[in-house]
């Protein structure tokens, strides 16, 4: 009789022994099941109130009803967004933190090989959500109202005219040397520790011209204070369709657009990754959205995360080599 009992209790233990083993392994299942379960923190890298920003809290705010969990806008500005960016490439892999940034995000690391990331290899990419116009706008002074105009006087007075950015290697410093590239003209820049203090100079006539993001300029186009001579790249803005686009004006090969999207760490569950991306998607459909943020001159847009993924690649490639044929740096 020894041996059947010992069978037995050898048997029951076993029993135990998965059943606890199985206990114990519930909860990360569930968890997996319930996400989002906590606040999810979306990391801004640049500073409360740009555009950027705006798009984070208008879609934060809803993403947080849809979910049921507190979407918590994290502003972490500094070195042209790469403190920020750098965070998320750090953070865990775990659907809890995610990164709304611009393109440049691939800018930088076409500026510098020294960015503490890697845009192409250090993110999931999410999706698509906005799409910003640059404006090439000139102080009223300027006796230019098209872009033909402007690059006339340019040419009859080389190193005379100034242009402002928010700081060597931002987009819009970027997009000006492209320009100047792109007609043969000489205009000297002026970088600025931000964006306010170049508008200010722009204003006051310090500077000429500046390449501006639409929903800055327009209000101070409307009022008189700026004129803009071309609002948008490869086609023209549906904020302003009565204003050609660069394309129109020559500048035909080269979109210096920003666009906006959001990334989480690398190695997000690709079940996470469909979620979010379908809860962007519903985002940007609202009425309510759309209005919104068409009124801060964001144009919105959406994709999946694999044709988010190619335009980092090719726009990292692209910007590399237009950062080397025009000796543009960073400092």
């Amino acid at each position: 009789m020894t041996v059947p009992i010992l069978r037995l209790a050898a048997r029951a233990f076993a029993f135990a022994l998965a059943a606890a083993l199985t206990l114990a392994a519930l909860p990360a299942v569930q968890a997996q099941e319930r996400y989002p379960s906590r606040p999810i923190r979306m990391i801004v890298p640049f500073t409360a109130g740009t555009g950027i920003d705006i798009l984070a809290r208008a879609i934060g705010q809803k993403l947080a009803e849809r979910l049921k969990v507190p979407v918590v806008v994290d502003n972490r500005a500094g070195a042209s967004g790469n403190i920020g960016t750098e965070a998320v490439a750090k953070a865990p892999a775990d659907g809890y933190t995610l990164l709304m940034t611009a393109s440049t995000i691939v800018q930088n690391a076409a500026l510098s090989r020294s960015v503490p990331y890697d845009p192409v290899r250090g993110f999931a990419p999410i999706g698509l959500a906005a799409i910003g116009n640059l404006a090439l706008v000139v102080q009223p002074s300027v006796a230019a109202k098209s872009v033909a105009e402007f690059v006339a006087l340019a040419k009859a007075q080389p190193g005379r005219l100034n242009y402002a950015s928010p700081g060597s290697g931002t987009p819009h410093h970027l997009a000006m040397e492209l320009f100047k590239l792109n007609f043969g003209i000489d205009v000297t820049h002026v970088p600025y520790k931000g964006t306010a203090g170049a508008v200010t100079d722009l204003l006051g006539g310090q500077v000429q011209a500046m390449f501006l993001p639409l929903h800055v300029a327009l209000p101070q186009a409307r009022s008189g204070k700026l004129r803009i001579l071309a609002a948008g790249g490869s086609q023209r803005s549906p904020v302003t369709p009565e204003l050609p686009s660069l394309a129109e004006e020559g500048i035909r090969d080269i979109d210096v657009d920003i666009w906006y999207a959001l990334f989480a760490p690398a190695g997000l569950p690709r079940e996470m990754v469909s979620l979010l991306n379908a809860e962007l998607a519903a985002i940007l459909a609202q009425s309510d959205v759309r209005d919104h943020l068409q009124k801060q001159g964001l144009n919105l847009v959406t994709g999946t995360p694999e044709e988010l993924a190619r335009l980092v690649e090719t726009d990292l490639e692209r910007w590399t080599r237009v950062v080397r044929t025009a000796r543009i740096s960073s400092d």
